[in-house]
């Protein structure tokens, strides 16, 4: 059984409607979703802003591969193109944290799988993934080159303008509005 938090976002197209498609796709293994927040594109190429948010998902028979072929899947059915990294995407899905339950605890995975590296090598640098986290997991943890911290500790550890880049929306990818 494996727990995971993954980081979704999209700026081409519907893109409420395109990070919905991901609650579809998970269905009954979405425990929480986190608010709805608009950011600034990351990585230096001029596109749209993009709609980010975390979601917590969690199966009995699924392992950390799984998350993220099923992530994939919903990718490709939203017309995702990989032409430019860190260019413009309709769906973006990212495993960014994953973990077996053992007694009921969650313990971190780790994998150095150039498809699935966990925990995500970058997490810890993106506002945009730590601050919707923190919605769907308040104490969440993340080992960092070895170390473990709170991805509080690990957000204010970014330059305030990075943070500050992270606005809160009024959507909700359970409604219309939050």
């Amino acid at each position: 059984m494996t727990r995971a938090v993954l980081s979704i976002g999209s700026n081409l197209g519907d893109r409420l409607a395109h990070l919905r498609s991901v609650l579809d796709g998970f269905g009954h293994r979405v425990l929480s979703v986190s608010a709805v927040y608009s950011t600034a594109p990351w990585g230096g190429v001029p596109q749209e802003d993009y709609l980010n948010a975390a979601v917590l998902v969690d199966d009995p028979v699924f392992g950390c591969a799984d998350w993220l072929r099923r992530g994939q899947e919903l990718e490709q059915a939203a017309g995702r193109v990989r032409d430019v990294r860190w260019g413009a995407r309709t769906l973006d899905v990212d495993v960014v944290w994953c973990a077996e339950l053992h007694n009921g605890e969650p313990v971190a995975c780790r994998s150095t799988d150039p498809d699935l590296i966990l925990p995500h090598p970058q997490a810890h640098r993106r506002a945009f993934v730590l601050v919707p986290w923190l919605d769907v997991v308040p104490d969440a943890v993340l080992e960092v080159d070895g170390t473990a911290y709170s991805v509080t500790d690990l957000l204010e550890r970014l330059d305030p303008a990075e943070r500050a880049g992270v606005r809160r929306t009024d959507f909700s990818l359970t409604g219309t509005a939050s």
